[in-house]
């Protein structure tokens, strides 16, 4: 019982460190550790910190409870989330804190939470910096998510994953903080407010680039879009204008994986859609203030510049209002049919010296017999690479691709060194390989590594390609002009 003892010493003097955890509370705090762990009294002597990751000292202190054959330890991940818990500010601390670093600036603020929430295991970020990840030369950032499973079920996003017992509702309400049931002792939010409307940040444990996190609406209301949502995210970045903000289209299979409540994500990256270029210039009349173009992007893009948030916003929903009424069978866009809406579209939002400037990803999602994930998803070809929704990162050209390619594409990295024929098991793969085997005559272990980002940097692009719903730029100047652009 002694070496569990002092491994809760080493994270209390850890906390007294890193956490804000005071003189005043450590007995109170390391009473409460004591019978958190099950031990049935304390042989400590104090501990100083010594400087290791939180990871290493939680790992030490599951390991003696094993050893001291302490219940606790038969639940890891629920034991070192309810230590950090106890260690740390509780919520109104770190608010108080968070606002204390927002009268320096919003820049500090943001950087003192995360930072924050990494010290205290929240964010996981010694597994994510493990995910690979790279720059394509096409200008998408590729990366594999080691930490979390596939999500294949477009019926969970529209839950918002609920559980049994309805409490929380979901797992992105703010009763989530603290909560034992999804090991959130940890969880830490802070209080905005959006379009008048009281909302909260908090960052993502699994985040998909630098500082990801949610703006979540206080209330459990489905996700959607319209103008004030436009207001919303310009909102957002008038407080935080080092990062930026963007909305998932609010529909199955081309939007998240929680549509049940409203939210946003954002973060500290400049991701590929916000340096892309506009190819075709528009404008319209009604609006002179308001520049517009259409992107140089594989999906359907197109951008609104403006110093004027209401008028952009008027502008943005005119294109909404536009889009989400549009059919054009031909091309097999559907608006609406006996089984709902299917056409959304996905805002994003980043503050430049020009003022505001709003991309508006247009989405489908209709289905067919020839596809019935989705017309405008990725295609069959390519649903061993990528088979999850495209949502928001992804439709801004940041790929989260499933941890088990690490091992596939592996064993086809040997393959190819080897000079080998695909076996059956990875048929699944016949594309992808024919691909990779084009690209040399023959392949060292390097050269094939550089072969296979090349071919997942190609099949992303031409994923994108699957979700434009309009597959060339003029065709997609030619709809603006029905929400009254001019060339």
């Amino acid at each position: 019982m002694k070496e569990v003892c002092e491994a809760l010493d080493r994270l209390i003097a850890y906390a007294r460190a890193r956490l804000g955890l005071s003189a005043r509370n450590e007995t109170y705090v390391r009473n409460t550790l004591i019978d958190l762990v099950g031990a049935e009294s304390y042989e400590g002597a104090g501990q100083e910190y010594d400087g290791r990751s939180v990871s290493a000292l939680l790992g030490e202190l599951v390991d003696a409870c094993t050893r001291a054959q302490l219940p606790a330890a038969e639940n890891a991940e629920r034991l070192t989330d309810s230590v950090m818990g106890a260690l740390m500010l509780p919520p109104e601390a770190v608010e108080e804190a968070f606002a204390a670093h927002m009268a320096i600036s919003s820049e500090e603020a943001t950087k003192w939470l995360y930072s924050y929430s990494v010290l205290s295991d929240y964010v996981k970020k010694e597994k994510l910096d493990k995910n690979p990840r790279f720059t394509a030369e096409n200008g998408l950032v590729v990366t594999i998510n080691c930490a979390k499973p596939e999500f294949r079920d477009p019926k969970k996003a529209a839950s918002g994953n609920s559980v049994k017992g309805g409490y929380p509702k979901c797992t992105i309400c703010r009763e989530n903080e603290g909560f034992f049931g999804r090991n959130k002792r940890t969880l830490r939010t802070v209080t905005l407010e959006l379009g008048g409307e009281e909302w909260f940040w908090q960052f993502s444990p699994y985040g998909y680039f630098h500082e990801h996190g949610i703006a979540v609406n206080a209330k459990h209301i489905p996700m959607h879009v319209d103008r004030a949502t436009f207001v919303k995210l310009m909102d957002f970045v008038d407080l935080f204008p080092h990062y930026f903000i963007g909305c998932n289209a609010a529909l199955p299979r081309i939007g998240g994986s929680v549509l049940a409540h409203d939210h946003f994500q954002g973060g500290g990256e400049v991701l590929p859609l916000h340096r892309a270029p506009v190819s075709i210039p528009l404008s319209h009349p009604d609006f002179p203030d308001i520049s517009a173009g259409v992107l140089d992007w594989p999906g359907t893009a197109l951008r609104l510049c403006g110093a004027d948030k209401q008028r952009l916003a008027d502008l943005a929903d005119i294109v909404r209002e536009t889009w989400v009424s549009y059919s054009d069978p031909a091309r097999g866009i559907v608006a609406e049919d006996k089984d709902g809406v299917h056409s959304a579209v996905s805002p994003t939002v980043v503050k430049t010296h020009k003022g505001y400037e709003m991309t508006l990803i247009l989405r489908n999602n209709i289905t067919s017999e020839q596809y019935p994930d989705g017309v405008f998803h990725a295609h069959p070809e390519f649903h061993v690479i990528k088979k999850e929704s495209i949502g928001l990162i992804e439709a801004q050209g940041l790929f989260i691709l499933p941890g088990r390619l690490v091992e596939e594409l592996a064993a086809l990295e040997a393959l190819l060194v080897a000079g080998k024929p695909l076996p059956a098991e990875y048929a699944d793969f016949s594309m992808v390989y024919r691909e990779l085997q084009a690209m040399a005559p023959s392949f060292t272990a390097e050269s094939a590594h550089e072969a296979v980002k090349r071919e997942l940097a190609s099949i992303c692009e031409r994923i994108l390609g699957n979700t434009a719903v309009f597959k060339t730029q003029p065709e997609t100047a030619q709809f603006m002009q029905k929400a009254g652009f001019l060339k």
